[in-house]
């Protein structure tokens, strides 16, 4: 009886652990009229950010990240937010040219252990300012915004990946919808 409490608990951890981080939370999004052309984009990273490349169910860092290969990952993920914010320069096309300064206080993906078995979230946390592009003026103060993916596990991680839905893929695609609904 035991044994089994135990088996059937422990994916349940692993999609618990991958959640949310503790206490962080996205600010309210400023009620205004918003129409905003995306001028200019700038990636920060909150000093002292620890990155793990351990392969447990949920290491306990507030960089992890696997959807390319070993490397440096902040640049990594500094890519896809760029990549994020060049499509909405396509969308985000109304009159008030903006500039958006990012920092990133936690992108928490999920291991390749935790990949191929249960699965879990990707839980990005970054502040946000929008600033006026022509004279630098805040628009938006900083706030937090908190947004988190499902990270299918086992079987369909491995189908997603065979229909080019590559952790990079969905990640950037999640990315770029989440800069869209703060911006529009």
């Amino acid at each position: 009886m035991h044994r089994r409490t135990f088996l059937v608990s422990f994916p349940l951890l692993g999609l618990m652990g991958c959640g949310a981080a503790a206490g962080l939370q996205s600010d309210a999004r400023p009620q205004m009229e918003r129409s905003y052309a995306l001028q200019g984009f700038n990636f920060n990273v909150l000093e002292g950010l620890t990155v793990s490349e351990d392969e447990t169910f949920y290491p306990t860092a507030d960089v992890v990240w696997r959807g390319d290969p070993l490397g440096p990952r902040i640049p990594q993920i500094a890519a896809m937010f760029e990549e994020a914010a060049a499509r909405n320069r396509l969308t985000v096309d109304g009159t008030l040219p903006v500039t958006v300064d990012v920092t990133l206080v936690r992108f928490h993906g999920v291991t390749n252990r935790t990949r191929y078995t249960v699965g879990g979230v990707y839980n990005v946390v970054f502040d946000m300012t929008v600033r006026n592009a022509n004279t630098g003026d805040v628009i938006e103060p900083a706030r937090r915004v908190v947004g988190n993916l499902d990270a299918p596990g086992g079987t369909r991680a491995t189908e997603l990946e065979s229909e080019g839905q590559t952790q990079k893929v969905r990640v950037t695609d999640f990315l770029t919808s989440l800069l869209r609904a703060q911006l529009v």
